[in-house]
């Protein structure tokens, strides 16, 4: 099946799904003629772009009193945006690592066309969202001590994981940007994510827009460390140069109306 053919599937399922309400897999894949397997990597995907929500054994349309407000749209229409930029950087054969985080799974629809990855994870979302590809990564799992609030495994265990391997790109969001230092986060745990600074040979920061400026106390990730930030075509001129000045390349990635 084809690229072009897989994003006709799925489009032609969202526009079922809505129309009818609910729909179960087994009528789906009578439907397009294929495999009960490849429909739920089908409704994972539109899952994760928020086009529908998956049931056991199908999909519903997404409910009107979770549609999202303007503005939560915007910020959507922003990851998807920062996102693809995100998988522009991607080659085939690549190693890389996929960090905990919405901002970072809105990357992982967009991989199906990449061929041989090898991807490193520390997040049951990613890992879930990988294994619903139709080219499915080589996965690997940090495992360790499991942290709710991050939703991600952390500690010493899975620092100890990641020393074992060298990966090529690291992507990996951020709660805040302090222009002057670097990445920010709520989070206390933050040696995990050092570590995947390390062991990687390119630090690629996805973030919207608007959490530049947020000065969080914790500082995750120091400008030094950082390879690219990609980011929303809301950044200023301004910070873009006063990031640029540490040496971090700056993707803007154009939002589209």
């Amino acid at each position: 099946m084809s690229k072009r053919n897989t994003q006709q599937r799925r489009h032609a399922i969202a526009v079922m799904v809505t129309e009818l309400g609910e729909v179960s897999v087994d009528v789906l894949a009578h439907h397009f003629s294929t495999s009960e397997v490849t429909i739920r990597k089908d409704l994972a995907a539109l899952e994760v772009t928020g086009s529908l929500l998956r049931r056991y054994g199908g999909a519903i349309a997404m409910p009107t009193e979770i549609v999202t407000t303007e503005q939560t749209e915007q910020v959507s229409v922003c990851k998807l945006a920062i996102a693809q930029a995100a998988a522009d950087q991607i080659r085939d054969h690549h190693r890389i690592i996929i960090d905990s985080g919405s901002t970072t799974v809105a990357l992982i629809p967009l991989l199906g066309s990449k061929q041989g990855l090898i991807v490193m994870t520390n997040a049951l979302q990613v890992a879930n969202a990988l294994n619903e590809l139709e080219n499915e990564p080589t996965l690997l799992m940090t495992g360790g001590t499991w942290d709710p609030h991050s939703e991600s495994f952390q500690g010493q265990v899975a620092e100890s994981v990641l020393r074992s391997y060298d990966f090529d790109q690291l992507f990996i969001g951020a709660d805040g940007i302090d222009v002057a230092r670097g990445t920010t986060t709520f989070n206390e745990l933050m040696g995990l994510s050092r570590v995947m600074a390390e062991v990687s040979r390119e630090v690629v920061v996805m973030v919207e827009s608007n959490k530049v400026g947020r000065k969080i106390p914790n500082l995750e990730l120091a400008w030094q460390g950082i390879s690219t930030l990609i980011t929303d075509d809301g950044l200023s001129d301004n910070d873009k140069v006063s990031i640029e000045q540490h040496g971090v390349r700056v993707i803007r990635a154009i939002v589209k109306a």
